[in-house]
């Protein structure tokens, strides 16, 4: 089986490199943008960029013409997408941008699976598209509606674009909608990799809102492991959640990260940012019956095992 992963250099994507050869080829395709450094990318895949079974390519999902002749000359079997333009903020700023990455670079992908035949796509999609409600836990049949950010709108679209391919041109389809992922090599913009570096350095670290917000967060080798149960399920369209179904109000969450790495933090409080949701909470008894998915590592292990792997750079 050959696997083709969009985003195969960043977080979850150089994890998923590292599982899915071990079940077959993988062909990683990462345009190492300035997002984070690229020296983090290219670490990311350091230890796998020897494997005879495992070819990366520098190019944009935008580039169509590209992207045919990759997928020309690899032949995949199926294919996950997780390459996006990420985070909130940004995508206010530049809108443009992320219609073009996350909107564009997904019908390039949809086309030329289609047209390579393709067995199976697997979208990453956000706990984002839920924006902000008062019903919890958010479930997969929740109407969606009231986005709060240009990258919850394409991520959104991203969904509708694969439920088109999978009815029209018969490409089976899985959104993902992942909750908070964390762990080793984690996106260093994000809560729980800020924080845990922050606090065991001595630094301050930025809040915004009074910390009341309560986000679900899910540890990497969880949200591996339900990407690869839906790449072996025979599924024509589902959208399906990942998350811990465990929320943690953000002030608690830092109290915890605390007592892991045994130093109070040094706290900086600014208002809420725009875009952001006051709470996540994932639904995940359709993974549960569908994938036979369900998290297994707690979130203070999982912040212990991110302290220790970053303590080694220490």
């Amino acid at each position: 089986m050959k696997y083709l992963i969009t985003g195969g250099a960043g977080f979850i994507g150089s994890h998923l490199c590292e599982e899915l050869l071990k079940k077959g080829s993988v062909v990683c395709i990462d345009n190492f943008d300035n997002y984070y450094k690229k020296e983090i990318k290219e670490k990311n895949i350091s230890k796998i960029l020897k494997s005879p079974s495992f070819k990366v390519y520098n190019s944009c999902i935008t580039d169509h013409k590209k992207l045919k002749e990759i997928f020309e000359e690899e032949k995949p079997d199926k294919v996950i997408h997780l390459a996006a333009m990420a985070g909130v903020a940004l995508s206010k700023e530049q809108p443009f941008l992320y219609d073009k990455v996350n909107i564009l670079g997904t019908l390039n992908l949809l086309e030329l699976s289609k047209e390579y035949n393709i067995k199976k796509f697997i979208f990453a999609s956000s706990s984002a598209v839920y924006g902000e409600r008062k019903e919890i836990p958010f479930k997969e049949t929740d109407q969606i509606g009231h986005l709060a950010s240009q990258y919850a709108s394409t991520k959104r679209i991203g969904e509708v674009l694969c439920y088109h391919y999978s009815t029209v041109h018969e490409i089976p389809s899985i959104c993902l909608r992942l909750f908070g992922a964390y762990g080793p090599r984690g996106r260093p913009d994000t809560a729980p990799q800020r924080f845990t570096q922050a606090i065991a350095n001595g630094e301050t670290i930025t809040l915004y809102g009074d910390g009341d917000a309560s986000k679900d967060f899910t540890y990497i080798s969880d949200i591996i492991s339900g990407i690869i149960s839906a790449l072996d399920r025979d599924l024509t369209f589902e959208i399906i959640n990942l998350g811990s179904s465990e929320p943690i109000e953000l002030k608690d969450f830092i109290s915890l990260i605390e007592e892991v790495v045994g130093k109070k933090a040094i706290i900086k409080k600014l208002p809420s940012l725009s875009g952001d949701v006051s709470k996540t909470y994932a639904d995940i008894k359709k993974a549960k019956e569908i994938l036979d998915w369900e998290p297994k590592i707690s979130l203070k292990e999982g912040i212990a095992k991110t302290h220790e792997y970053y303590k080694g750079f220490q």
